[in-house]
């Protein structure tokens, strides 16, 4: 109890050097606080963006990875790249089929699976696509009128349909989409699309049953209980009819409506209907197919209509769809297939400028810390050396020179302490505005560097960006599990994409939430990236204790030099030489 008395005694009589100490130890409290807190933003918008998040994943074709491998050069010893080889192996790139993607699901870490069936149609008399076209004929698949796939090309977007050859498939004027079930169907699952009139289709069913965009039945004056009829691009005359049950409402058809590209890339003329019936009527298609020959190319084709199966995976977090991508080959995987996930790219770019400055305010806490543990030992060292007369006295009468130290540490407890504990404080109130400001600046840099890059290729100005996400309190999630990907996968892969399997698995194609991939589902037209650009908290318990922490080894550190040169010291020699 003597010491501690004594203690604040001598606090008392040295109030300008504890004062001095008290601020040094305020700076770096706050400095420290206000670093660990952005660090634990980043940490817990980390977690809770996870928590929100639902990950989704797909296989698909390596395209990349199988050309390199084909590559052999002939002074290496090879015969060149193989071009007929690889055009072989790419007509075989949708082998995948529903039993072989079913059979991966199996997995332990997958918690749900669903796939969507994607085909084309040509209208008929009585049901024309939406068109700006201002003739009275709509006739997509022309070559005068339709986008470059129009005609045919490889299957991609994972496979083809079950039992289907992974040949080539027509575009029309129609995306017909089947969904395995609800699960599958993630626009009505968000909000994007809802049913307006009538109701969806029975989960599973095989009756020729449909809905239609409400843009499509208004075009063409249709209702629910309307029967269409759809026609096979490749044979005009094979028909096949379909029964609207339900009309939709779709943001993206109100987004992207008489676009460019027209005819089935038009997400006004979308059709939806159950996997299992749009597998039969490619079924029957089939079988009354033949084979023609192409009076431009002369390659020959079935005029089947080819179905594009495109299966994505779900799980419950990152862990279990980084132990999917190996168990998945341990399972029978081919290596010139890989496995994707949007989401958890999208997941990550969103976080890059929350990291960064994680990584500086780390490196920024290490500074202060070892400055300021400096400073406070230099003044300590001079406090010491002041107090010597003091320490020989002390010694002199009785006391022992740990219990001299000890009360040396006490004083700088005290006050460092105090000035932790207000530090803390203020610490605590100041980091959220200061974590969102620094992490302001931070997007704004990441921003303007992509501006430059899209400067740097003659494109125009960024995107719009997405609605901003708030890291903290379960804000959306990065990539989440979005919109049709079925219809956009098959989309992508007749525009070109062959049999580079549509990678995008469940989020729009990846146009928005994959981190700014643009309306093409590739890197074409940038878009702004989707950052968490705002934490609603940073201090909690543990930052608290790791202030607490950082206070006691405050403490440690300073007195370390008082109980050294106390320990050194002499109280008759001390006395001696006082002058």
């Amino acid at each position: 109890m003597y010491i501690l008395k004594n203690a604040l005694k001598c606090i008392s009589r040295s109030k300008g050097r504890n004062i001095l100490i008290g601020l040094i130890a305020f700076v770096i409290a706050l400095s420290a606080c206000l670093g660990l807190s952005i660090r634990q933003a980043a940490e817990s918008a980390k977690e809770d963006t996870l928590e929100d998040m639902t990950i989704t994943a797909s296989i698909s074709f390596d395209r990349q990875s199988v050309m390199s491998g084909m590559n052999t050069r002939p002074e290496e010893g090879g015969g060149g790249f193989d071009r007929s080889q690889f055009s072989s192996m790419m007509e075989e790139a949708g082998s995948l089929s529903l039993e072989d993607y079913e059979t991966y699901a199996q997995a332990d870490t997958v918690k749900d699976f669903y796939y969507t069936l994607t085909a084309y149609f040509d209208g008929s008399d009585d049901l024309e696509a939406v068109s700006t076209d201002s003739g009275t004929e709509t006739d997509t698949s022309d070559s005068e009128t339709a986008p470059e796939n129009s005609g045919r090309g490889f299957a991609g977007g994972g496979g083809t349909a079950p039992g289907g050859r992974g040949g080539m498939t027509a575009s029309g004027d129609f995306t017909v989409t089947g969904y395995s079930g609800e699960n599958a169907m993630t626009a009505f699952l968000d909000g994007t699309a809802s049913v307006s009139d009538g109701q969806v289709f029975d989960e599973g069913t095989s009756e020729s049953v449909c809905i239609i965009p409400e843009e499509l039945a208004i075009y063409n004056e249709l209702e629910v209980g309307d029967v269409i009829t759809l026609t096979n691009p490749s044979s005009e005359t094979e028909t096949y009819e379909l029964t609207i049950t339900g009309i939709y409402t779709s943001s993206e058809t109100n987004d992207m409506s008489f676009s460019m590209f027209g005819g089935g890339q038009d997400p006004a003329n979308s059709i939806y209907m159950s996997a299992a019936a749009l597998q039969s009527i490619l079924d029957d298609s089939e079988s009354v197919s033949s084979t023609v020959t192409d009076e431009d190319t002369g390659m020959e084709y079935e005029t089947a209509v080819t179905g594009m199966l495109s299966a994505t995976y779900v799980f419950a977090d990152p862990d279990d769809y980084y132990q999917f991508e190996e168990d998945v080959y341990t399972m029978g995987l081919d290596d010139s297939y890989t496995v994707s996930s949007t989401d958890i790219s999208a997941y990550e770019n969103s976080l890059t400028p929350l990291n960064t400055l994680s990584t500086m305010a780390g490196w920024f806490l290490v500074v202060i810390l070892l400055i300021g543990g400096v400073i406070l030992i230099v003044i300590n060292v001079f406090n010491v050396r002041e107090r010597k007369y003091e320490i020989g006295v002390l010694t002199a009468m009785g006391m022992k020179k740990g219990k001299v130290a000890l009360q040396f540490m006490a004083e700088i407890l005290f006050v460092t302490m105090i000035a932790v504990i207000l530090g803390t404080a203020v610490g605590a109130v100041s980091s959220v505005p200061v974590t969102n400001t620094l992490l302001a600046t931070q997007v704004e840099s990441r921003q303007t560097q992509q501006e430059q890059i899209e400067g740097n290729f003659g494109r125009g100005g960024m995107q719009e960006a997405p609605p901003e996400q708030t890291g903290t309190d379960g804000g959306s999630a990065p990539g989440n599990s979005g919109t049709d990907a079925g219809t956009d996968n098959a989309a992508d892969s007749a525009a070109g994409a062959g049999a580079d399997a549509g990678a995008a698995s469940g989020s729009d194609a990846g146009a928005q939430n994959s981190g700014g991939r643009g309306f093409f589902g590739s890197d074409f037209g940038r878009g702004a990236m989707n950052y968490i650009t705002e934490v609603n908290s940073a201090m909690n318990l543990t930052v608290a204790l790791q202030m607490v922490g950082i206070g006691l080894l405050l403490t440690l550190v300073a007195s370390a030099v008082s109980v050294l040169f106390v320990m050194r010291y002499d109280p008759l020699r001390i006395l001696a030489n006082r002058d």
